[in-house]
């Protein structure tokens, strides 16, 4: 792998290490940014974005495919930076970036149809044409996260980029190689020079891009430090979009076909190692089929290996951190009645973690309350369907959730208090382009993916004008008691009873409002 730095402006000379999570060797260095080189980053993007904004959809549409292109033609080498830079396997990197391409289709083959001014009803002003515009904000600053780091960063830059803005894009410190190839691909297709610009660097350098006056700011990443980003952004205003954490519950219902919602489950839990915000990081079981549906899990978790290789099912854990809370997780689950079926603290072996399942695992324990981000399963048995949905709203997340159950599973599913649920599977609301992908409460708020993904990067302009004068309608003073006498008359005629409202309909339509 060839690293060369695309980047300018460094911080005097200070560089980020890239070191792999799968053995600790040095990858590559690139500069740390300060918040002047960030500065003018954004300053350049506005140029950029002056020409991107004024071309057509279908112009751009043309660019964006391009890009999808580049990607595929760079597919292997993009494959195997996330492998050695995140630590997962290389497997899972070429599903991210089916997941990346997918997006980037949708979000440029959607982009007119969605965006194109539209009319709407003028109400009582019938003499009044109406219509909704839509305009890119500017400049997008966006922060993405280590865990996927191509998917989760271009479910937000795809869609800014095709709504026609530009983006500067501040990838984590632990994966800022996956981020710069992201950028490199885009110059190489997409002829605008600053189009999209990459600047690397430590926290510090999320919040000079908070703060940097760009038109909005989309992050993800935690809780805590999406608190900070949004400080940051508030000391100019900037809108933000905030994409966090979760506790993903899986509940199983008594009907629930439980070879499928073993297999779903297991591969909720230990995908990316369990590094997902959307993972199935709790198991909410009815009692009745509890024993059964664990006997299953087991059966299918014995046979997962962790490791670099091509065999492994998942990869290493990208922090230290994540590790220690693994084990401080597991730990108190075993010291407070909960067992482990598979695994335990044995597991926990470096950055390799082999799979665990727990069961008899109190709902209280942080195993079950907290962000695990590892690849740990707790399962928990409760009386009743109606019980499981109690405990998994009682959380501060709302993210992603799963339902399993063979009758009545959308009722079920919006019952859950979180922005996306799966019914009879995983997760799948993340690969379906169209569905906006988002959370609740300390998951964040604003939406990424699908329509309202798209809504989020662009300005929403309402335009009224008159078409023809009508009497007692004019946006001017008049005499008050006569007006007063004028909208009370209005009022009743208009909303005093039913009848009438057929009747107004008809005028409506006779003036074409």
């Amino acid at each position: 792998m060839t690293i060369t730095s695309q980047t300018s402006g460094s911080s005097k000379g200070q560089k980020l290490e890239v070191r792999s999570p799968l053995n600790g060797e040095l990858l590559a260095t690139l500069p740390i940014h300060t918040a002047d080189d960030v500065n003018a980053a954004v300053q350049r993007s506005r140029r950029a974005f002056e020409v991107w904004g004024a071309l057509s959809y279908k112009e751009r549409r043309t660019h964006l495919l391009d890009y999808r292109r580049e990607l595929v033609r760079r597919m292997d080498e993009i494959v195997d930076i996330v492998h050695r830079e995140n630590g997962k396997t290389r497997a899972d990197a070429a599903q991210e970036l089916l997941l990346v391409l997918n997006h980037l289709t949708h979000a440029a083959n959607r982009a007119e149809s969605l965006l194109k001014s539209r009319s709407v009803s003028s109400g009582l002003l019938a003499n009044y044409r109406s219509r909704v515009s839509y305009h890119p904000f500017g400049v997008i600053g966006v922060i993405g996260p280590w865990n996927y780091p191509l998917h989760t960063p271009m479910g937000s830059i795809s869609y800014a980029l095709a709504a026609g803005n530009a983006v500067v894009f501040k990838p984590s410190e632990l994966t800022p190689l996956s981020g710069k190839i992201l950028v490199e691909c885009a110059q190489a297709a997409i002829p605008i020079p600053d189009l999209m610009q990459l600047v690397t660097g430590y926290g510090d350098v999320g919040a000079a891009l908070a703060r940097s006056k760009v038109d909005k700011i989309a992050f993800t990443g935690s809780a805590p430090t999406g608190r900070k980003v949004m400080a940051e952004a508030a000391q100019n205003l900037t809108p933000i979009l905030l994409e966090l954490g979760g506790k993903g519950p899986a509940i199983v219902a008594a009907d629930a076909d439980l070879d499928r919602a073993a297999t779903s489950i297991v591969f909720g839990s230990f995908m990316n190692a369990g590094q997902a915000c959307i993972s199935t990081e709790r198991a909410l079981v009815v009692d009745t089929v509890y024993d059964a549906f664990v006997a299953k899990v087991v059966e299918r978790v014995r046979v997962l290996k962790t490791g670099a290789d091509e065999h492994a099912h998942y990869g290493a854990m990208t922090l230290d951190r994540q590790v220690e809370r693994v084990r401080e997780h597991v730990t108190e689950a075993l010291e407070n009645g909960a067992r482990a079926v598979v695994g335990g603290l044995d597991s926990i072996k470096g950055r390799f973690i082999e799979p665990i399942v727990l069961v008899d695992v109190s709902p209280k324990l942080k195993v079950m309350c907290e962000e695990t981000f590892g690849p740990v399963l707790p399962i928990a048995k409760v009386a009743s369907v109606e019980e499981a949905v109690r405990i998994a709203n009682d959380s501060n997340f709302g993210l992603g959730s799963s339902v399993f159950t063979k009758s009545g599973g959308e009722k079920l599913a919006e019952q859950v208090h979180t922005g996306m649920t799966s019914v009879n599977a995983v997760a799948a609301y993340a690969a379906i382009p169209g569905l906006p992908f988002g959370g609740i409460g300390e998951s964040g708020f604003g939406r990424i993916h699908g329509d309202e993904g798209m809504l989020e990067f662009v300005r929403v302009k309402a335009i009224a004008y008159e078409r023809f004068p009508l009497p007692g309608f004019g946006m001017a003073f008049g005499d008050p008691p006569k007006v007063l006498a004028q909208v009370r008359q209005t009022i009743k005629a208009l909303y005093g009873g039913s009848a009438i409202d057929d009747v107004t309909n008809v005028l409506r339509k006779l003036v074409g409002g």
